[in-house]
């Protein structure tokens, strides 16, 4: 729009220097001036709003790449140019975050960043700022979409669920992560039963034996290794 606006003046300029063009130059601008109100009549009247929808986890993990998507649907049958301003919380100390789309009739598209949190807390996500443009591109409209919302960032469970995966396979020795071994039988007894194909036959009471005239072997409570966790913050 400016770059049309300083060409007017030049010409106008150049038209009173040379008065044999200030007919021409006067035709343009009424053509301009046309164009600008078919546009302002489009996009103001007949314009609908896109449908705009931020897609974000509950909670986000301290220091890792988060994803987030905006959903973005042109509800026109003509190809529209849209400038999208993502209102990031203060933490972030993102003031220049634009995302530029060029839409085509009636399409939906994903729009999709990253974001890395560097410290703990409620991040406060604002409004959704939409500039949208028609294909003559002279004039923009303005739509700002409601979406707050509060994210709760948390201490890096991304990482906390790798390291959880390495040392199960084994992966961390070297850093002191190891393979529990469950334990199969211990020596705490929890009562006398009769024998069963597979049962261990080091476990048979052979004075409950004696006694039932049919054997009968010991049974233990089996142990298992509890997980612990050590988090630190």
């Amino acid at each position: 729009m400016y770059i049309v606006s300083g060409s007017f003046v030049c010409l106008y300029i150049l038209a009173f220097l040379f008065p044999v063009l200030l007919p021409v130059v006067n035709l343009l601008f009424l053509i301009f001036l046309a164009v600008c109100l078919a546009d302002y009549i489009n996009l103001f009247f007949i314009c609908r709003q896109p449908a705009v929808r931020r897609l974000i986890s509950d909670r986000l993990s301290n220091g890792d790449e988060n994803r987030v998507s905006i959903i973005l649907q042109n509800r026109m049958k003509q190809t529209m140019f849209a400038e999208l301003i993502d209102e990031l919380p203060e933490q972030m100390q993102e003031r220049n975050f634009l995302i530029r789309r060029k839409l085509a009739p009636l399409e939906k598209t994903n729009v999709t960043y990253m974001l890395r949190p560097t410290e703990r807390g409620v991040y406060e996500f604002g409004r959704i700022l939409l500039y949208l443009q028609s294909i003559v591109g002279l004039l923009s409209r303005r739509f700002s979409i409601s979406a707050a919302r509060d994210v709760a960032v948390y201490p890096s469970f991304m990482h906390f669920r790798q390291y959880q995966l390495v040392a199960q396979a084994a992966q961390l020795n070297e850093a002191g992560a190891k393979r529990i071994r469950k334990i199969g039988q211990s020596m705490e007894f929890e009562q006398i039963k009769e024998y069963v194909p597979g049962d261990d036959i080091r476990t048979i009471n052979w004075k409950a034996t004696a006694r039932k005239g049919g054997l009968m072997v010991n049974s233990f409570v089996e142990e298992k290794s509890q997980q612990v966790y050590c988090i630190l913050d």
